[in-house]
């Protein structure tokens, strides 16, 4: 097969499978690869089962749960996650849900979800720590960003066109940014979204995650800006995986009507 029509295959199957990818270069040793986004997340790929004592203040948690409402985000946005927390230390959480910004105890969310995978942003301190949870605080009952919700799930759908393999990165932002422009133009930002609540409380902080608007970021984003994976908005550095709090996969229908996990 000749390389553009590779290429344009690859182009095809990757825009189809919704995946973003990055184009390692060839070094002395090392020929060309393209490395592709990944949705694996179970203990089994490298993770481990943890409990709340390995959690620290400003870790993220990202959840699932076997509701339609979170299959419908899973599904648009082609990632095991519907939902982005976060972690304020002393066993409690602030997060965005439909009734505004709320704080409760963590183990209300590990009682209620199906999947609670913890990840934690590199070189924060005391101070970002506590400028972090004074801000999330002081935005309970703060409203949901419905309009924002809306508007990013055709974002998310749309936005595949600027990842396409070897499209230069300068080229994808810009891309993404004009396209991010025009469709979230009419999005608040004084209402939040799960993700979008996340992100806003580590830019009050002083310790932003990615320089793109949080806006435009969804749960699945945060997944895929973990070490090792590829992600569709740039993050200023990785984050770590810290371990599964919780992992209970919904179960499989077999062509006999039995289930299996």
């Amino acid at each position: 097969m000749r390389f553009p029509v590779l290429v344009a295959a690859l182009s095809a199957a990757l825009l189809m499978s919704a995946c973003a990818s990055r184009v390692d270069l060839p070094t002395r040793n090392t020929l060309p690869a393209v490395r592709m986004q990944s949705s694996a997340i179970a203990p089994g790929n490298g993770g481990e089962l943890i409990t709340a004592t390995a959690l620290e203040p400003g870790d993220i948690l990202l959840t699932s749960v076997a509701t339609l409402t979170s299959f419908s985000i899973r599904l648009g946005s082609f990632a095991p996650v519907s939902h982005a927390v976060l972690y304020l230390g002393n066993g409690r959480i602030a997060e965005a849900v439909g009734s505004g910004v709320r704080a409760r105890g963590l183990d209300e969310v590990i009682a209620e979800e199906q999947m609670v995978v913890a990840f934690r942003v590199p070189g924060l301190d005391a101070a970002h720590v506590e400028r972090m949870r004074a801000w999330a605080l002081s935005k309970v009952d703060t409203p949901y960003n419905t309009v924002g919700v809306m508007l990013n799930a055709p974002f998310v759908l749309n936005r595949r066109m600027c990842e396409l393999p070897l499209v230069p990165s300068p080229v994808s932002n810009f891309c993404m940014t004009g396209m991010a422009t025009v469709q979230l133009g009419a999005s608040r930002n004084d209402q939040f979204f799960c993700s979008q609540f996340v992100l806003e409380a580590y830019n009050q902080a002083g310790a932003p995650i990615t320089t793109a608007d949080p806006r435009w970021v969804s749960p699945a984003d945060l997944l895929h800006m973990r070490e090792g994976d590829v992600p569709s908005i740039p993050a200023t550095q990785p984050l770590r995986y810290v371990g599964h709090l919780k992992y209970n996969p919904m179960p499989v229908i077999t062509a006999d009507g039995a289930t299996s996990r």
